[in-house]
């Protein structure tokens, strides 16, 4: 018999997802590597929460910890009030998992896989719900494919209907756009915005911002294995204090510019919080010899609080201090996640 669902004070139902004081340590032959520092929030049933941070921060360990791939050091995780050691089975049953490898079975097409993964769950004739799925996710016309066959879009996509294929009330989406194409993208999406309508709580991490900040209704920040921000995404943007200058150039920037803008190829952004602001910065530009062209001011997004909030956080100690005092090296043995 599976244990009671836990309940937080004051709750008439269980969070969807709830971390409480999470740490995680790995061993390393340079001393103790840790991952996580005391992780603490919950994901509200049907919302859409998101989980940001740089490479190495400490996602992916969450969400391992999450999905039962590895034991927290210390601290408790519940699914739907359901802790994931304790009663470990109905958490399961809970969760779907969408990771970021490409994790397949060779020998099976798609719609025998998809078959044999609700037989994991104990679902017969799940027919109806798989047809749903390949429809919804673009999948129909590679149902009898070798998943050998598929593309790495189209693996991605079969992913994403292995872990959907026992209905799960919550479900964690790892990084599931990356490296694929806008049109998987915008199928996902809509797919995931349609089961959120219908119910289903979604955790999601990812590298674009701009889906973050479209999809999720609050969102947290992860650094160095502890949360630096946990916020509503409308009130994280009501944070920025100033609006960006954004145009596109030829050669260096002045030094004093260099030191504050964000430069990818031609395009250059820089904050500019009045109209002062931005002639000054045009005249930099000028006295330096260089043109600035396509001149625009936008508002601030995610991607600029998010850069703000890491650079604010960037004194803060690092948690991977080992023993002797020197900065540890990637774990052996017990392989850190890379998120």
């Amino acid at each position: 018999m599976s244990p009671a669902p836990i309940l937080s004070a004051g709750r008439a139902a269980p969070a969807a997802i709830a971390f409480r004081d999470i740490t995680k340590t790995f061993s390393t032959p340079k001393g103790p590597f840790q991952a996580l520092g005391g992780v603490s929030f919950d994901v509200e049933q049907g919302e859409i929460f998101g989980l940001l941070g740089p490479n190495g921060a400490g996602k992916t360990t969450l969400i391992s910890i999450l999905a039962g791939l590895t034991r927290a050091t210390s601290g408790q995780v519940s699914v739907m009030g359901h802790d994931v050691v304790a009663d470990y089975t109905q958490s399961r049953r809970l969760l779907g998992v969408v990771p970021q490898e490409l994790v397949f079975d060779p020998f099976f097409n798609l719609r025998e896989a998809l078959r044999i993964q609700s037989g994991y769950f104990g679902i017969r004739n799940n027919t109806d719900w798989i047809d749903d799925l390949l429809h919804s996710l673009g999948l129909a016309d590679k149902a009898n494919s070798n998943m050998r066959q598929l593309s790495g879009g189209m693996k991605r996509r079969a992913m994403v209907a292995q872990a959907l294929v026992h209905k799960p009330k919550v479900i964690v989406l790892d990084e599931p756009t990356a490296g694929v194409d806008v049109e998987l993208r915008q199928t996902l999406w809509q797919f995931v915005s349609r089961l959120n309508r219908e119910g289903s709580t979604v955790l999601l991490t990812t590298h674009y911002l701009e889906e973050a900040e479209a999809l999720c209704g609050r969102i947290a920040m992860i650094k160095r294995g502890q949360v630096v921000a946990l916020e509503k995404t409308s009130v994280l943007l009501s944070r920025a204090s100033s609006s960006v200058l954004r145009f596109k150039t030829d050669g260096m920037l002045p030094p004093a510019l260099a030191a504050q803008a964000r430069v990818t190829g031609r395009v250059v952004q820089l904050p500019a919080h009045n109209a002062a602001e931005v002639e000054q910065v045009l005249a930099a530009v000028r006295q330096a010899g260089l043109v600035a062209e396509d001149i625009e001011i936008r508002k601030a997004d995610l991607e600029d609080v998010f850069l703000d909030v890491m650079a604010e956080t960037s004194a803060a100690p690092a948690l991977n201090v080992g023993a002797s005092g020197f900065t540890a090296g990637p774990p052996q043995g017990e392989t850190a996640p890379s998120g």
